[in-house]
């Protein structure tokens, strides 16, 4: 889709990965160096469950389902007032494509898709899992197999974020700015 030439016309960097590939740091780390606000749908999960005592996540639990209407009329009311924005969850293509797709009128799509060996990813789960106590939102030990990357066509970057990143920092923050 071409993009206006309107130069209030935002950009979107939606940081996606599996749990555990260190989307979070990624997306609060690039927002930062843009100068724009990182919405991320863990966060706002996490800000829920303050008000529900006795919560205890599942995979598609009632607090998970609801956040994702939360998520996006968070994110398109800041891109209807032209406000770049990184997003960041664990953007599977069969959940998530159909809600960014309505949101393409809105703003310039950049993907940054973070990636490491699966060992890695399972280890920051649990790290994270034991150190943080608002991680208790999430079903991060059901892990589902088989996680399929979103198929937007719109430009996408992979990062490895083993060590860093690979690629680094300047040159994530080079795609998302273009």
């Amino acid at each position: 889709m071409p993009e206006p030439q309107n130069e209030s016309f935002p950009t979107l960097i939606v940081v996606s990965g599996r749990p555990g590939t260190g989307k979070t740091t990624l997306a609060h780390r690039l927002a930062r160096r843009i100068g724009c606000p990182a919405v991320c749908r863990d966060e706002i999960k996490e800000g829920m469950v303050h008000a529900t005592p006795g919560f205890e996540p599942a995979p598609s639990d009632e607090l998970t389902l609801r956040t994702l209407p939360i998520f996006f009329s968070v994110l398109r009311l800041l891109l209807e007032a032209g406000v770049t924005t990184v997003v960041e969850a664990a953007f599977q293509d069969r959940i998530w494509r159909p809600h960014l797709e309505p949101l393409l009128p809105l703003a310039s799509l950049r993907i940054v898709h973070c990636d490491v060996a699966d060992a890695v990813a399972a280890e920051r789960r649990n790290r994270r899992t034991a150190a943080e106590p608002t991680r208790r939102a999430h079903a991060d030990a059901h892990v589902a197999p088989g996680f399929v990357a979103l198929s937007l066509d719109v430009p996408r970057i992979e990062v490895d974020t083993t060590d860093g990143y690979a690629p680094g920092l300047d040159e994530i923050f080079a795609f998302a700015s273009r």
